[in-house]
């Protein structure tokens, strides 16, 4: 007996267009009934902008979750709009000091020789290559937990590299110094600002698509840097010959490339706890019994250098200055060794840190087995000890008695506000101690 397959008078085939569940447009419908017949979905103009807009815009890491916007961080669009703006200034200046800094090194005079300038070229790049490591050394650590007043510092290292390279028409005499001083500069602004650029990468990315968001950021980079080169080299041969309107555009786009660099900073609401970021939170919270967003925080914390503030503002939010993380048992006096002694086989014998108070400063003395949590927990427990310094109170029983009664309930509110409780954004910690406590003695190594 024959069974004869099911027939179907109309067969419809769609055809829909993105890279999120949540973002498909239908492109296409497909239908045989009974000849084929493919009737098109909206403008060919709205699905080439749409793969265009694909190539600037993070999406997603997969097609099951949501895409752009919903695949960044809220603060990511006026960030990107400030740091485009910036970068775009700052491309347009560029081309004005690499003709100043060509004329400074003698392109277009007969006198001058290739060797000579390649030799000083050397020296330039040699100068900027030395810097970096040298910065990376000694700041390499910091970057993390400073993210914003680094990105900031970056940009001003580099509009004082291209300061420099304006310079050096004027006095070529000096002109080797000037160069070298200006890429040592540049040599800053590349380290510091690469590293931060990563962290903040990582804030942005909300579904695993930091690789997509750093790819999308080049792009956007590639087309303001085009579009800025362009502007500067018409600038530069308007202002061929006339000092005054070179250095007037100069200026002008500087201030400029500051105050988009300063906005682009002061949009980022940071979820991650810096030793500011915990003693801002953790103030409010001593007052208040509750935690401050990270929004709110965002905009009280410093970006610009704590030298840069006044002397009353700093005093507001300066409680982080009163601890030392990572202090070196060596360096202690003897009264404070002794008080290190008392508190390893009393106060904190469960703990994976040691306390010192001395002067309202309190020293932190991590355990060599310490995770990322211990030394959240010793910061906190430091602030606490700081807050109580000038009370006449025993700081270490009154702040033990705090931890144990409020510590979970402060940690578990930071995590509903929003914040990452996973560790402390801090420098690296270089010393740490170990102490074996017994019925007889105790001993820190």
């Amino acid at each position: 007996m024959e069974t004869s397959s099911p027939s179907y008078s109309e067969i419809i085939l769609e055809e829909w267009n993105g890279s999120s569940s949540t973002k498909l447009s239908k492109t296409a419908t497909i239908t045989a009934s009974p000849s084929l017949f493919i009737q098109r979905s909206g403008g060919r103009f709205n699905h080439v902008w749409r793969r265009v807009l694909q190539a600037f815009v993070p999406e997603a890491s997969n097609s099951f979750s949501l895409g752009f916007p919903s695949s960044v961080t809220p603060d990511y669009v006026p960030f990107q709009v400030w740091d485009l703006l910036q970068g775009l200034s700052t491309y347009i200046r560029m081309m004005l000091s690499t003709q100043a800094l060509l004329s400074a090194i003698g392109v277009g005079e007969k006198s001058a020789t290739v060797i000579g300038a390649t030799f000083q070229w050397f020296l330039r790049d040699l100068t900027g290559m030395l810097g970096g490591i040298l910065f990376t050394f000694y700041q390499g650590s910091n970057l993390d937990s400073n993210a914003k007043m680094w990105r900031l510092v970056a940009d001003l290292m580099n509009d004082l590299g291209m300061l420099m390279d304006l310079l050096s028409p004027l006095f070529p005499s000096a002109f080797v110094f000037i160069v070298c001083l200006g890429s040592l500069s540049r040599s800053f602004t590349g380290v510091a600002s690469g590293a931060t650029r990563a962290a903040l990468t990582q804030h942005f990315a909300l579904q695993n698509n930091a690789a997509d968001i750093s790819a999308k950021e080049g792009s956007q980079e590639t087309v303001a840097t085009m579009i800025g080169m362009a502007l500067g080299m018409l600038l530069a041969r308007v202002t061929t010959g006339h000092a005054l309107s070179i250095w007037f555009c100069f200026l002008s786009l500087t201030m400029f490339h500051m105050y988009a660099n300063y906005r682009a900073v002061r949009c980022l609401a940071l979820t991650t706890l810096n030793p500011e970021r915990s003693s801002i939170v953790f103030q409010y919270f001593m007052k208040t019994g509750q935690v401050l967003s990270p929004e709110t925080v965002s905009k009280m914390e410093h970006v610009l250098p704590i030298w840069t503030t006044s002397s009353s503002s700093r005093s507001v939010k300066s409680m982080h200055m009163q601890v030392r993380l990572g202090a070196r048992v060596s360096s202690l006096n003897h009264l404070e060794l002794m008080d290190v002694l008392h508190s390893a086989g009393s106060h904190y014998k469960k703990a994976k840190y040691l306390l010192v108070e001395k002067k309202g400063i309190v020293s932190s003395i991590l355990h060599k087995d310490s995770t990322s949590k211990d030394v959240l927990q010793s910061f906190f427990h430091a602030l606490v000890m700081a807050n109580l310094t000038d009370k006449n109170k025993s700081v270490h029983l009154e702040s033990q008695s705090w931890m144990d009664k409020q510590y979970e309930v402060f940690i578990r509110k930071l995590r509903f506000s929003g914040w990452k409780t996973e560790r402390l954004l801090s420098p690296s910690i270089m010393w740490k101690a170990n102490w074996i406590c017994g019925p007889l003695d105790a001993k820190i190594d």
